[in-house]
């Protein structure tokens, strides 16, 4: 066999010199991960948190029963010629919504293109876990959940979020996670800064974004 030459001889010459640059380098070391983990807060003080958070993103954010869920929904989408929802959003959230004539549903035998999510106004969904201390939603594409998709065309997302669900720090929350999933995080609205920077809103995803924390327990 010839000689390398070329690129594969540059390839062969930093492979060496890094080979040569860890013979004494020192064996793997645990490294600790002593996480915070715990919280003595009380559910009304995470919400209160992620609420501040929330708002601190300029998110739009209302603390609701149960019950007053299809109502506030209904608000939020008042100026919105249509929503999309995944297929498994709770019934009970929708109300008279269920059976609205602007409702799109993604479901596997319709599922929308981008196009036809970017002619939606809205789109509405549940969430996985929240984050209170960063003000940081979670979803993992569950049924009530649905595709990155749907979530990251429309203008402007209603996102419901169970107040049993937020957790005050990032490790408790990861722990009831399943991170083989499709996770999204949202901190907020779209936003972005230029180099000047310019606060620029709506250039990756939702420009408005509307939180419902619901007092499920």
């Amino acid at each position: 066999m010839g000689t390398e030459t070329g690129a594969g001889s540059a390839k062969a010459d930093i492979l060496a010199r890094v080979r040569a640059a860890l013979v004494d380098a020192p064996a793997d070391v645990d490294v600790p991960r002593e996480y915070r983990r715990g919280s003595d807060m009380s559910r009304d003080e995470l919400v209160d948190l992620l609420v501040d958070r929330l708002v601190h993103y300029k998110a739009g954010v209302e603390v609701v029963d149960t019950d007053q869920v299809p109502a506030s929904i209904q608000q939020l989408l008042t100026a919105a010629t249509s929503f999309v929802t995944p297929p498994g959003l709770a019934q009970e959230f929708l109300g008279e919504l269920a059976s609205d004539a602007r409702r799109v549903v993604d479901e596997p035998g319709h599922v929308l293109g981008v196009m036809e999510l970017d002619a939606t106004s809205a789109v509405v969904t549940s969430s996985a876990v929240s984050v209170a201390e960063s003000g940081t939603i979670i979803l993992d594409g569950s049924p009530d959940q649905g595709r990155r998709a749907i979530t990251l065309v429309p203008d402007h997302h209603v996102c419901v979020v169970p107040a049993s669900t937020i957790e005050r720090l990032l490790p408790s929350a990861l722990e009831r996670l399943d991170t083989t999933r499709p996770l999204t995080w949202i901190s907020g609205p779209s936003a972005t800064s230029d180099i000047e920077l310019e606060r620029v809103e709506g250039v990756h995803g939702p420009r408005t974004l509307d939180v419902l924390i619901v007092k499920d327990r």
